[in-house]
């Protein structure tokens, strides 16, 4: 636009010929002063009523019934039905972050979302069972864990259990004031409180004992058993309920020679550290019995028991495998039965009741590459689910697996997906719905899915098609969830409904999303 002087202003307005709206009744008042005037004197009006033209009567403004009316009428004004644009999604291994760009989270799709940092990186964690109750819903929500560092020195390193609570509802930018009102939707920061005990060396896994669902916290009295793996070759035991008691009763002393003292250390490895591990219950006669399994990166697997009396670590290994065991699950129906996963690309089933301590059924190549995680499912007992280290998930129907010494080729998975592009880290199964799980990835990804869910294609019609450039999103595939640097595992709570929560380099993140 050109500069012009503020003559030049005025005498470009001045010649559009247009009258100037008078506010009503003006002109009458300067009718009066005309009948009324004495003498001369400077007239304010002077410049408006140089012509005829430019008077604004009064009258002329009124309608029948002596109402004012305005002369120009105004069009109403429309509200516009334009919605604001939509944000860009940002897709895996489609579109890419440039320099100094950020991933931004949605919160209209999470139910819940909360990040939290730690001293150290944990490698591993597991969900500890509480005393507040199952399916629920409320919030704020409160979680415990159990975790283990990865610390910069060996003698830096602890076990840790996690108190977090005041896990709010997120917040979302339409909410309305009666909701912002509302004790579920209150704006506070997360709680995180823990207690500690040393541990020599970093944790490669860590697992707590399992307990019958729906069952109370054991009393502080009685033990809760929770294994660490450590780099240094051993297997340690400890009893931590003393340290949810320290974290849930101010001024609880917690008993320093039962907690940071192991209950019980497994030293058939030697030095080799390992990162598989799993307990189970004995069930039946016996449901206080427990039964731990530990593999090693040399290919053994071994098995301890409880008894009346204490530990007991048998000596003979499980050795099918030819490298180094990455995942172990007992079966959920059958409390002999359990599965190994291996760097040799396999899945192993197990029956510790045969002799000479080999699997009796396998999949031999059940990857391109390293099986690093595996999941048996509770709910259907005949599916497992399979992670590797080429970013592939498989699902298996275990009624299919060929038996050891047959010639029978291996099974072809139920399913299977490529969605990641790095190695699976964590893969786990809904605790209550048998066709949905959780995974993660070296790809910073976690991702929740559901087998269940298939793609209409009528009511899908032109969303089938590709554009070129992009990726295909499986209709399994629900929910991506990003921002976590280099996510190791993943689990999903079993007394919060849909709640995740995950662990990375830089600390846990627990959510609750609208697809789930």
């Amino acid at each position: 636009m050109s500069k012009r002087s503020a003559t030049e202003v005025n005498t470009a307005s001045g010649s559009q010929g247009e009258p100037r709206k008078t506010p009503r009744g003006e002109s009458k008042q300067r009718e009066h002063a005309a009948d009324d005037e004495m003498g001369e004197f400077e007239d304010a009006w002077e410049d408006e009523l140089e012509s005829d033209e430019e008077v604004v009567d009064a009258e002329a403004g009124k309608g029948e019934d002596g109402m004012d009316v305005d002369d120009e009428v105004m069009p109403p004004i429309e509200e516009t039905e334009e919605q604001p644009a939509a944000p860009d999604v940002f897709i895996p291994g489609v579109h890419h972050l440039g320099k100094d760009e950020i991933l931004e989270p949605d919160d209209s799709v999470y139910v819940m979302r909360h990040n939290m940092s730690v001293n150290w990186p944990c490698l591993s964690f597991d969900i500890l069972r509480d005393n507040l109750g199952d399916e629920r819903q409320r919030f704020p929500a409160t979680a415990y864990i159990v975790a283990g560092t990865q610390a910069d020195v060996a003698k830096n390193n602890e076990i840790s259990v996690y108190k977090m609570s005041s896990l709010q509802r997120t917040q979302k930018e339409n909410d309305s004031d009666d909701e912002e009102d509302d004790d579920d939707a209150l704006d506070e920061d997360p709680l995180l409180e823990h207690r500690s005990v040393p541990h020599l060396g970093g944790v490669n896994r860590v697992r707590a004992q399992p307990l019958p669902a729906s069952s109370p916290l054991p009393p502080v009295s009685q033990p809760y058993y929770v294994a660490s793996w450590s780099e240094t070759g051993k297997v340690h035991v400890w009893d931590v309920r003393p340290l949810i008691e320290a974290l849930d009763v101010p001024g609880y002393t917690v008993d320093k020679a039962r907690t940071h003292t192991p209950a019980f250390t497994i030293g058939s490895h030697g030095r080799a550290e390992g990162f598989a591990m799993d307990w189970a219950s004995s069930g039946g006669a016996n449901p206080s019995a427990l039964r731990l399994l530990t593999g090693d990166i040399h290919s053994k697997i071994f098995l301890t028991t409880t008894t009346p009396s204490g530990f007991n670590a048998l000596a003979q290994p499980f050795s099918t495998h030819t490298s180094s065991v990455e995942d172990l699950q007992w079966s959920p129906a059958e409390p002999t039965v359990f599965a190994s996963c291996s760097a040799d690309q396999s899945v192993q089933i197990w029956d510790v009741r045969v002799k000479g301590r080999t699997s009796v059924a396998g999949i031999d190549r059940a990857h391109e590459s390293d099986a690093n995680v595996i999941s048996w499912n509770r709910a259907t007992t005949y599916l497992l689910l399979s992670g590797g280290d080429e970013g592939g998930i498989k699902v298996w129907d275990l009624r299919n697996v060929k038996k050891k010494g047959t010639t029978a080729p291996d099974p072809t998975p139920v399913a299977g997906f490529s969605w990641h592009n790095a190695p699976i880290t964590s893969i786990e199964w809904h605790p209550t719905e048998d066709s949905i799980f959780a995974a993660s990835g070296a790809d910073d990804q976690v991702t929740l899915w559901d087998l269940a869910v298939e793609q209409d294609d009528e009511e899908a019609g032109g969303m089938n098609a590709t554009p070129e450039g992009s990726r295909e999103v499986p209709p399994q595939l629900l929910f991506v969830h990003q921002g976590q640097k280099d996510v190791k595992e993943v689990h999903w709570h079993p007394q919060i409904p849909g709640a995740v929560i995950s662990t990375a380099l830089d600390g846990f993140n627990v959510f609750k999303t609208i697809s789930v």
